[in-house]
């Protein structure tokens, strides 16, 4: 009787181990399902799901739905718990907007600031970002308002240009930067180029006095060189690690943009790479353990304007102004492979061991098997319907983002969902 009694506890203790074991994978994977911000977990534009279609069906995979009320502009999208958040211009007002990911079905909108006006396209152009249960948006104008996820309710809204800085050319593009109890967001101007505020109450914590120079249209990220947390961000002129207590400028190394400087900065390990469009290039640097600058390469191989680049074990993959979506090599900076004709330029997201390609002007969307032996196609669809409201400059700029199994994608007042599920 005692071995019985034995036997039972300890099967109930392994049982109570699974249930445990497969709560926590539960979590985990809850977790990275979600896309919470711009280019998703780390700003890598990279997806950890897995169980996605490895090849697509003719004519792509099954669209769920649409929804053809998001309002105009570039905004990006975040998921989290099921729902979807982006921004979008309705009249003379630009809005966030919370959006059932199951439906399509709109939520709730908040007022963030009135528009913006531009000739590429009017409405907003950042990605909102999720974090403890509130949302943090910014306007084209420079409105960043922090609302409640579930609700929209505003808890306290800013004005990027009271902190010295003024609207960029093309209107504020950059998405804020949540790390623990800040917000870091990059007004310019000469009273400091990046800021962080209370994520709470959108009080000035620091101001970056020793760092100035030109707002673009970059976001900044979270770099941990030789394991020394800094914020790092690319600015007209320069490219900067900051101190995350202070703001103090940890280094600084110059960079020649012109006309628009735009790409998310990647950071692998010590190093950093940018790059830019307008001919300008590509460079990455390494830092040392006293924020010493070491440049490793500069070079033209990689040119990308602004459908950003993602990183997939030690290639790089983008569309380089000039040779077309290329390879590129982590190490060196070489050229592997270049690809000028199987798709236009573009943006694209890696997501279940595939590259999720995006042309802007046609809006094709194409499935990429990463290879340093060149294109190798997955499938392809066409966007459809597509905005007859985009100004005949704009293009189709919004970058994909997969979260739970859906692809999102987004052509200004258009939202698209698809199934990718293996």
């Amino acid at each position: 009787m005692n071995n019985q009694r034995t036997l039972i506890r300890t099967a109930l203790v392994q049982l109570c181990w699974v249930g445990l074991s497969v709560g926590a994978s539960s979590a985990v994977a809850a977790a990275t399902d979600d896309w919470t911000q711009w280019r998703g977990p780390n700003r890598a534009g990279r997806s950890a799901e897995t169980g996605l279609m490895s090849e697509w069906p003719s004519g792509g995979p099954k669209q769920l739905w649409t929804n053809t009320e998001t309002g105009l502009g570039y905004g990006g999208i975040s998921v989290a718990q099921g729902t979807l958040f982006t921004v979008g211009a309705f009249d003379k007002e630009e809005y966030l907007l919370a959006i059932d990911a199951k439906s399509g079905a709109e939520k709730w909108r908040t007022l963030m600031g009135p528009l913006y006006v531009n000739n590429w396209g009017d409405g907003p152009r950042s990605t909102p970002t999720l974090a403890d249960g509130r949302v943090y948006s910014l306007s084209a104008r420079g409105h960043l308002v922090c609302c409640e996820q579930s609700s929209g309710k505003e808890v306290w809204k800013v004005q990027l240009t009271e902190f010295g800085g003024s609207v960029p050319d093309w209107g504020y593009a950059e998405s804020p930067l949540v790390d623990e109890d800040l917000v870091i967001v990059t007004p310019g101007g000469t009273q400091g180029a990046v800021m962080a505020l209370a994520k709470n109450s959108g009080k000035l914590v620091w101001q970056s006095e020793s760092c100035q120079g030109t707002v673009q249209y970059s976001s900044a990220i979270i770099a941990e060189p030789n394991g020394q947390k800094q914020y790092v961000q690319l600015l007209r002129e320069r490219l900067v690690g900051l101190d995350p207590k202070t703001g103090k400028q940890l280094w600084s190394v110059d960079w020649p943009g012109k006309t628009a400087v735009i790409p998310t900065p990647i950071a692998d390990g010590n190093r950093i790479y940018i790059t830019s469009g307008y001919s300008v290039g590509c460079m990455m640097v390494e830092i040392g353990e006293d924020n010493s600058v070491t440049e490793v390469y500069r070079n033209k191989v990689m040119k990308n304007h602004h459908g950003g680049v993602t990183l997939v074990g030690k290639h790089l993959y983008g569309y380089s102004d000039g040779p077309g979506w290329i390879c590129q090599d982590l190490e060196t900076g070489e050229s592997i492979w270049e690809e000028t004709d199987a798709l236009g330029k573009g943006c694209l997201t890696y997501a279940g061991g595939r590259l999720i390609m995006q042309s802007e002007d046609k809006g094709e969307v194409v499935l990429v098997e990463p290879s340093d032996a060149g294109w190798r196609e997955r499938g392809r669809f066409t966007m459809s319907p597509q905005s007859q409201k985009r100004k005949s400059a704009g293009k189709i700029w919004t970058h994909p983002v997969v979260v739970d199994g859906k692809l999102y994608l987004k052509d200004q007042e258009i939202l698209y969902c698809y199934d990718i599920k293996e």
